[in-house]
């Protein structure tokens, strides 16, 4: 901290009536300083984020605060308002300002350390001492942990960084309970220390904290000894992830006080802030022993479904900082009441599978993580231009651009503007593949080589199988320049100069020179050969990948064969084999649901309750080829309803490249028939397919052995009821 503040940058006599002049007081400080370049340029900066969220706080504090490329360094300047400036806090003006001024490649040691200051922000003895320092070297101590406070607020100049590190612990040591309600206070005070290896680490002390507590509990559960129950014995525990559009400040203010508050109410309180700095994914053990989940946040919260299941409190992140209390009470009443969020159903293309260390999961989720990415554009493109196709005709394509001729009053005009309006949606794919491959591989820092190499593999045709090329390229080049020792004057501009620029150079040249031509002559080979299947050969590939449609429901092989087919079609004129195969695709993908809803209308005695009303569900999630819907029923019995959806789709898939149907767009089930060629067969191929996937299914419950003095009804009751939670 002591780098980022002097007594220089602190004003304990502001005279400012607006946010703006005080804004400017400050910032004219860090000009005279040479921490910021441009004043206007970054006054513009601290409005703009001022403008997305007020930064006024309770308790009279105002934080305004921006990441900007007129910052040479981190940077922090205090001032004192004796009159108070509004800062748009619920309670009125703020008399103690901090200005945070981030280089827009900050170093994360030293957001971490700006991110420590929020957290103490949220202590009182803190503020108060701020309030009656006398003079810039005493205030600057307090904030840089050079001094520390006792209870009645006064500074204490004998005091070391090190004991600001243990100050949010105080009147806590000593309870074990307490220490693992509130680890967030020991790691703010470890972030403020000089040492940014110390701040880096301290961010990962709740989780363990917690994480050791859960398997103490676990034990102590376990051992015959111990009369209590474990819900008996511990405190209710709350998961919780707070997060700004800056993620310097709110983030971390929000945190710490959740963690107070859970102190001051019995209530562990483990937080994962999504910050600047990164941040460190809760334990699994963490987030599956919690009781409730609260989310304090303005920017989305990363791997959200993590904490499906659980009640839940979802906020913005200055409710986290001002009533904590409140959420900590919503959320146990939630509880209480017994209700919980449900995962959100991911689509054919979200699904990563299971997690694991492995590297070939690993592989596959950084592929899926492109995929899920791009797939929004296949749909919007593809669904543009084949309403381009359905209103003006195969020729739309030869259209003049609408910029030079668009009449309001003609059908063709229309459907030019469709058809084009889908072309450059389908110009991003390639990159956008790429680029959030190498994203899942590497963050952020990997988006711009991903998307370079991906826009270098459109360029040489090299389709998508340079994208897949380029984007594992770029994230592994990320990856090994992260892993390289780096001079502390360069960190700072790290993540927007050095990585990007040497990241892409090097993806540039390897796809340019070195593997781009290869991969553009495998990709017009792949292509030619899809162009040239006929007959049997068309058929049997139709076959196969309506096997994979229904082998996991939507799981890592359902997404090959569907990713697979939007490839072919992922051009302005795709091919007449490329728009049979995405065809056969849809339609395979349609069956399980489908024949999984025919199947509990037509023998519903061979189904339970929660079956038969899951089968209702079914008929439009099948129509909407969504195969996830037959997952409840292959979670409960799988070795029945999987099979029998592997037959069905391979003849739903057979059939449908036989009839020689076609499909312009990547989904939208019955509700794009009409863009369909050959509808009337293509539906034909897919009620063959619905039916001996119902037939079998029947046939294979009928004749299960039953329970003696049971009934299928109740047999198939216990079973689904016991591996319900794997459908949820």
């Amino acid at each position: 901290m002591s780098e980022m503040i002097t007594a220089d940058l602190v004003d304990l006599d502001l005279s400012a009536d607006t946010k703006e002049a005080a804004a400017r007081a400050l910032a004219e400080r860090m000009v005279a300083k040479g921490r910021v370049t441009d004043l206007d340029g970054f006054l513009a900066d601290v409005a703009a984020r001022e403008a997305q969220m007020p930064t006024g706080l309770d308790g009279g504090i105002g934080i305004p605060h921006c990441r900007s490329a007129h910052v040479t360094e981190p940077t922090l300047a205090f001032g004192r308002s004796a009159d108070g400036v509004d800062f748009g806090a619920p309670d009125g003006p703020a008399d103690l300002i901090f200005l945070i001024a981030a280089p827009a490649g900050a170093d994360d040691a030293h957001l971490t350390i700006l991110s420590s200051l929020a957290r103490q922000l949220m202590n009182a003895e803190f503020t108060t001492a701020l309030r009656s320092a006398q003079d810039a070297e005493t205030a600057t101590a307090l904030i840089r942990g050079d001094a520390r406070t006792d209870p009645a607020g006064n500074a204490d100049p004998a005091g070391s960084a090190a004991d600001v590190g243990t100050q949010g612990d105080a009147g806590a040591e000593g309870t074990p309970e307490n220490t693992a309600a509130s680890p967030g206070a020991a790691s703010a005070g470890a972030a403020a220390g000089s040492t940014p290896e110390t701040a880096a680490t301290a961010t990962s002390t709740a989780a363990e904290t917690a994480t050791a507590a859960t398997s103490a509990e676990s034990e102590a559960s376990a051992s015959p000894a111990s009369p209590a129950s474990p819900s008996a014995a511990r405190p209710f525990r709350i998961v919780a992830v707070t997060s700004c559009p800056t993620g310097i400040a709110h983030t971390y203010m929000a945190a710490e006080s959740l963690e107070n508050a859970g102190r001051d109410a019995g209530v562990e309180v483990v937080v994962e802030t999504q910050g600047s700095a990164g941040f460190t994914r809760l334990d699994p053990a963490v987030i599956a022993a919690a009781d409730g989940v609260i989310f304090a946040h303005d920017v989305p919260v990363r791997d959200k479904d993590r904490f499906a299941g659980k009640p839940t409190v979802d906020i913005g992140v200055k409710a986290g900082i001002n009533r904590p209390g409140a959420l900590i009470s919503e959320v146990q009443e939630k509880a209480e009441r017994g209700e919980a969020t449900g995962g959100t159903a991911p689509t054919p293309v979200e699904r990563s599978g299971d997690t694991a260390e492995g590297y070939g999961t690993k592989l596959r989720k950084w592929l899926m993580s492109g995929v899920s990415y791009m797939v929004p554009f296949v749909a919007a493109g593809g669904l543009l231009i084949a309403l381009g196709f359905a209103i003006g005709g195969y020729q739309i394509n030869k259209a003049p651009s609408v910029m030079d001729h668009f009449v309001w009053t003609q059908t063709d005009s229309w459907a030019a503007l469709l058809f084009q309006i889908g072309g450059v949606a389908f110009g991003f794919l390639i990159p956008v593949l790429a680029g959030y491959i190498a994203y899942g591989m590497a963050d952020r820092p990997g988006l711009v080589p991903g998307f370079v190499g991906g826009a270098i593999a459109l360029t040489i045709n090299a389709g998508f199988l340079g994208a897949l090329a380029a984007g594992l390229i770029a994230g592994g080049v990320v990856m090994a320049i992260q892993k390289a020792r780096i001079p502390a004057a360069l960190r700072g501009i790290m993540p927007v100069v050095v990585i990007p620029l040497i990241s892409s150079a090097i993806v540039g040249f390897l796809m340019f020179v070195v593997i781009g031509k290869p991969i553009a002559s495998a990709q017009k080979a792949m292509t030619d050969w899809l162009n040239g299947l006929t007959g049997s050969n068309a058929i049997l590939l139709g076959a196969l990948l309506g096997l994979m449609m229904c082998f996991d429901l939507g799981g890592p092989v359902n997404k090959v064969a569907y990713t697979f087919a939007t490839a072919g079609i992922a051009v302005a004129s795709p091919s007449d084999s490329a728009m049979k195969i995405m065809a056969a695709v849809m339609a395979a993908g349609m069956v399980p649901p489908l024949a999984m809803a025919l199947a509990t209308t037509v023998r519903g005695k061979l189904f339970n309750r929660t079956e038969r009303e899951n089968g209702k569900a079914a008929w439009v999630l099948g129509a909407s080829f969504i195969t996830e819907g037959a997952i409840p029923f292959a979670a409960a019995d799988p070795l029945r309803v999987i099979p029998s959806s592997m037959v069905g789709g391979a003849i739903t898939g057979g059939l449908s490249m036989a009839f020689g149907a076609t499909l312009r767009a990547p989904h939208g089930g019955i509700f794009v028939v009409p863009l369909i060629g050959n509808p009337f067969l293509y539906l034909i191929a897919i009620a063959a397919g619905v039916c001996v996937t119902t037939a079998l299914v029947v046939v294979l419950k009928s004749t299960r052995r039953q329970a003696p003095g049971g009934s299928a009804d109740d047999a198939g009751g216990a079973t689904a009821e016991k591996r319900q939670p794997i459908a949820a």
